[in-house]
């Protein structure tokens, strides 16, 4: 279980320089994103979900690849949660999720209006991808004084929860029942980048 983990379990550094190539609609432009951790129980759980997923993720590198390009952001990140919501279409059912009310590999919920593509398709991907971005752009409006850690924390929270009241601190993870979602994301990116869902930069 990812919440029984150490302090400081999962530092996430948005300080690589490198990576910084410029800026999309007011918010800083990462195509590689540097995830680093400490040792948390569940790692190599987590990683060896992203290694299984990763087979059935290559058949969806190229648009991956391209939306990572159009909205600056990181190909491992958008990988990431596609594992962890559909592990890469393997839990879905005709694009659906058992209940009905999320689509795509992806996991759109339908509370958006409406869901362009098929559930497997770039448009899919697209908008799955510009719900993670808009946001973080969010929550740097609302809480300008935030980390680049903090920010994309709290984006990946947002994405799987909205933006609501969400808390961001070192370790903590309330964006689900079981309080590893974010977590579960960062260590299974940080795997993906390092197998075949890396920008270079």
């Amino acid at each position: 279980c990812l919440r029984r983990t150490i302090p400081m379990l999962l530092t996430l550094m948005f300080l690589g320089l490198a990576a910084l190539v410029g800026e999309f609609g007011g918010y800083f432009c990462f195509t590689k994103t540097t995830f680093t951790f400490a040792f948390a129980t569940g790692v190599q759980a987590a990683e060896k979900s992203a290694e299984i997923d990763v087979v059935r993720l290559k058949r969806y590198k190229v648009p991956i690849m391209r939306v990572a390009r159009n909205l600056c952001i990181d190909p491992a990140l958008i990988a990431a949660i596609i594992s962890v919501e559909s592990r890469a279409g393997a839990t879905l059912v005709d694009g659906w999720n058992r209940e009905r009310n999320q689509y795509g590999l992806m996991q759109v919920h339908t509370h958006y209006n409406s869901i362009p593509g098929a559930w497997d398709s770039e448009e899919h991907i697209t908008q799955g991808a510009t719900i993670l971005v808009t946001g973080i752009k969010a929550l740097q409006t609302k809480y300008p004084t935030w980390s680049w850690q903090q920010y994309l924390r709290g984006g990946i929270c947002a994405y799987h929860d909205k933006v609501r009241n969400i808390q961001v601190y070192d370790g903590m993870d309330n964006c689900n029942s079981s309080n590893d979602y974010v977590n579960n994301v960062i260590i299974r990116a940080k795997y993906l980048q390092n197998n075949g869902f890396s920008i270079l930069v």
